[in-house]
């Protein structure tokens, strides 16, 4: 993979998450991937090994058989793999948002927003860093489920041309994820990329998929269709945004802000 690119392929993997059954999961996924084809990055769905059982021992180590399973895969595929997972931090989980590279190098972010209506905060420590992540000379800002309901966090400064999202969001409230979704891409002025899973979780509560990707002005390049496990791809082109952004560039007149307790 080049530095630098005017393009960046990616496949969005949209899976149905068999409760707490990590082997069944990486298993099921390293299937779905066996004849993906040749991309830059693969994106997984959050807490995409266990599903999102933030209240129950499932966190694994800094450097445990999630963590190495990724690492593998990004080596086998010559490609970045990248998706959450629940992992001990500081007496509670951080939910992790890995990146992982062919080489072995690891970079992550830590979901900023928890869940208050699930009592994520009883389990999980915030994030503390807003992260960016470089591919192919795409600037990549990645966020967890939750987060996309937070503008200001994501408001971008001319800092990214990539929003990642990857998520638990269940069917009840799937239309404000595919709008939320399309806002910040308008916002923004940005590419947003978005991995959800499908199937009931180990509490009952459904997922019907929802993955996508979206151009810079909300428009949908490729989506997933609902309920079913499945890859899609798509390839982002870095001279159509930034063409799209001398033309308008709305971005210059943003309002000048900080963000607190944030590195």
């Amino acid at each position: 993979m080049s530095a630098i690119n005017n393009s960046l392929k990616v496949a969005l993997v949209q899976s149905d998450i068999a409760w707490l059954d990590v082997n069944k999961n990486l298993n099921n996924l390293s299937e779905q991937l066996s004849n993906q084809g040749s991309v830059d990055l693969i994106l997984l769905p959050e807490t995409f090994a266990t599903g999102f059982a933030i209240n129950l021992d499932v966190a694994e180590p800094k450097q445990g058989p999630i963590l190495d399973w990724m690492l593998v895969q990004a080596k086998r595929l010559n490609v970045v793999v990248a998706g959450s997972v629940l992992v001990s931090h500081q007496g509670k989980k951080a939910n992790r948002f890995y990146w992982c590279w062919p080489t072995g190098t690891v970079e992550f972010y830590d979901k900023r927003h928890l869940f208050c209506l699930g009592n994520e905060g009883d389990f999980v420590n915030a994030g503390v860093e807003r992260k960016i992540i470089t591919i192919n000379g795409f600037r990549l800002l990645p966020q967890v489920c939750y987060d996309l309901r937070f503008p200001v966090f994501q408001r971008s400064r001319n800092d990214y041309d990539v929003m990642v999202n990857v998520a638990n969001w269940p069917a009840a409230r799937r239309r404000i994820w595919d709008t939320l979704l399309q806002a910040r891409a308008i916002e923004n002025q940005c590419y947003v990329l978005a991995a959800n899973r499908v199937g009931d979780d180990g509490n009952g509560v459904a997922h019907n998929g929802g993955t996508a990707a979206y151009d810079f002005t909300g428009e949908t390049l490729v989506a997933a269709e609902d309920n079913q496990a499945q890859v899609i791809t798509v390839e982002l082109t870095k001279s159509a945004l930034n063409v799209f952004k001398e033309k308008f560039p709305a971005h210059l007149d943003a309002d000048q802000f900080t963000l607190a307790n944030i590195q």
